[in-house]
């Protein structure tokens, strides 16, 4: 057995040593963090090498996200390291997000040590020592307090296997004054390849469900398939593309997987999000007499803030863990196993021709002419015809308008990324680094100016670490997604910055966009450069992308008739 450089281990270890030894073995190599002094001993333990790479910027939460967003993009582990208190409370809402959205990150907290906590309160401190521990016990899949050196090892290993079982965060406090104790690392842990075995089937219950599902489809004279973000993290995507092809029937995505589906695959339909579905789709899927749901969730965005549009008598839903035939029940039947066994059966071909829909007005941008106020409709048309050219390119979708602005694209290749369930807003600048980071692919996002006035100024450590993003920037002087419905709109004004100068003022280049013809050209420099670049994109103060307003104005009503 070889292990990689580095990630040796011996019978007796500095706690900190075990760490980055560890997390080498597991296939880390990189680390997001900043250092701070109840810290400093694990920064300096990370970086001692140059096996791992320590990226740091400027606010934790910003760290978290592009932690976030290299996970997504690499499917892989993102490891998070921050200091105590101050530090660590700064990471609460990324790490509840990637919690939300089951990416696997690890957070590591430092913290004070036990002569300091016996003298009096400590800096960063809230209430108690370990509130911070307690905090992320809420938000994690597991959160341990390293306490005890003779356990250290197996507790580490522990949470760390529950990150990759459950794909969701989880916490490791490490106060100061342990980094340098010895702890002993038991021999399992030392022999150990660093690959957890994935999780088997029940062979009985995945049989039995394989037959009563090639036993509907046999039946079924209209089916759809549902791709679901699930089919991304458990590396199934491929499996599902020719099970696809195989039977030859319309393919949609829901919001939270958009970009699992190949969007120029001639089978793939759209982005379904219940009644907020382009018509042909919001058609098609309730006539479907069989919808195979694998790797869907049943969250309010997916499914359009209503209630499933399929009866569960005309579904099969496959999730990681367990598969539904209509009102029979397979537990211990693992997604990926069902959908590969599935695709080797011999199965009916519909071969149905099928239309891509989206929510774009395309006769209002032909009627406009070259110089007229740009919009959102046209801003993304012209970003559809960009991305048709430049096929290298991972997109992400900021939080706000842009989230549904982001689902009328139709990439060409490369991945699509998205906060769309737990939705926070500051995701998008910081994961776009991330994410760049992570594929080595250069990433194009698209924020609001709210959402940029966040976290987008750590656009400005991209230089320094070689990456070239561009932010598709929409400027419209206000949290304009709340427009359509706040009573108060004083209460959405923004100041205005000067998005294309700040650009250029950080190593970048900057653009600014007031009609469709300043943008393509704008589009094509930022593509030409080897900077990165903000595309600020001028427009109207109340207008939004087709989808958006629709939404939050149904959201909104809805709301109204449960208090009346």
């Amino acid at each position: 057995m070889t292990h990689a450089p580095n990630s040796q281990m011996s019978a007796e270890m500095r706690l900190g040593d075990f760490l980055a030894a560890y997390l080498q073995r597991i296939g880390v190599t990189r680390i997001f963090g900043i250092p701070g002094d109840l810290v400093l001993g694990l920064f300096e333990r990370f970086a001692q090498g140059r096996e791992l790479d320590v990226v740091t910027l400027s606010h934790e939460p910003s760290v978290g996200f592009a932690a976030d967003g290299y996970a997504r993009t690499t499917r892989r582990l993102g490891v998070v390291c921050v200091t105590y208190g101050a530090g660590g409370h700064n990471t609460v809402n990324p790490v509840a997000g990637a919690y939300a959205e089951r990416v696997p990150l690890l957070l590591i907290s430092g913290g004070p040590g036990e002569a300091e906590t016996r003298i009096a309160g400590v800096h960063h401190q809230a209430k108690h020592i370990e509130g911070q521990l307690h905090i992320f016990e809420q938000i994690t899949c597991a959160a341990h307090l390293v306490r005890h050196p003779e356990r250290a090892a197996e507790e580490i290993h522990e949470v760390v296997r529950t990150i990759i079982d459950e794909s969701r965060p989880g916490y490791l406090e490490i106060h100061r004054d342990l980094v340098d104790m010895r702890i002993p690392v038991p021999e399992h842990i030392r022999e150990w390849d660093g690959v957890w075995p994935r999780p088997a089937s029940d062979s009985r219950r995945l049989s039995e469900a394989v037959a009563e599902a090639v036993e509907r489809l046999r039946a079924a004279k209209n089916p759809v398939l549902f791709a679901g973000v699930d089919l991304f993290r458990e590396h199934s995507e491929a499996t599902f593309l020719e099970l696809a092809e195989k039977l030859g029937v319309p393919v949609v995505t829901t919001m939270l997987a958009k970009g699992v589906f190949p969007m120029s695959h001639p089978l793939h339909m759209g982005v379904h999000i219940g009644p907020f579905s382009p018509e042909r789709i919001d058609r098609r899927v309730r006539e479907a007499d069989l919808v195979l749901a694998l790797g869907t969730q049943l969250t309010d965005i997916n499914l359009g803030a209503a209630r499933p549009q399929v009866p569960r008598e005309r579904s099969i839903w496959a999730t990681p863990d367990y598969v539904n035939i209509s009102f029979h029940s397979y537990a211990e039947v693992r997604l990926a196993d069902f959908v590969e066994a599935l695709s080797r059966q011999s199965l009916p071909r519909f071969d149905e021709k099928v239309m891509y829909c989206d929510n774009l007005d395309r006769r209002a941008a032909a009627g406009a002419s070259a110089d007229s106020p740009l919009t959102i409709n046209e801003m993304l048309i012209e970003l559809n015809e960009f991305l048709a050219a430049h096929d290298t390119y991972n997109v992400l979708a900021e939080s706000g308008d842009m989230v549904f602005g982001g689902l009328e694209l139709r990439l060409h290749g490369g991945l699509y990324l998205a906060q769309g369930y737990y939705a926070s807003m500051g995701f998008g600048v910081p994961a776009a680094l991330g994410a760049e980071i992570g594929s080595g692919r250069r990433t194009l996002a698209l924020s609001g100016d709210g959402a940029f006035q966040m976290t987008g100024s750590e656009i400005s450590h991209a230089p320094r670490l070689g990456l070239k993003p561009i932010v598709v920037l929409v400027n419209n002087a206000g949290w304009g997604i709340f427009r359509p419905v706040a009573q108060r709109q004083d209460l959405l004004e923004l100041p205005v910055w000067p998005y294309a100068e700040l650009a250029e003022a950080w190593g970048g280049q900057g653009h600014r966009a007031h009609n469709r013809l300043e943008l393509r050209e704008a589009l094509l420099a930022a593509d030409a450069s080897d900077r990165f670049a903000i595309v600020e994109c001028v427009t109207q103060r109340d207008d939004l992308s087709p989808l958006s307003r629709r939404y939050i104005e149904a959201s909104v009503a809805r709301a109204d008739e449960k208090l009346d």
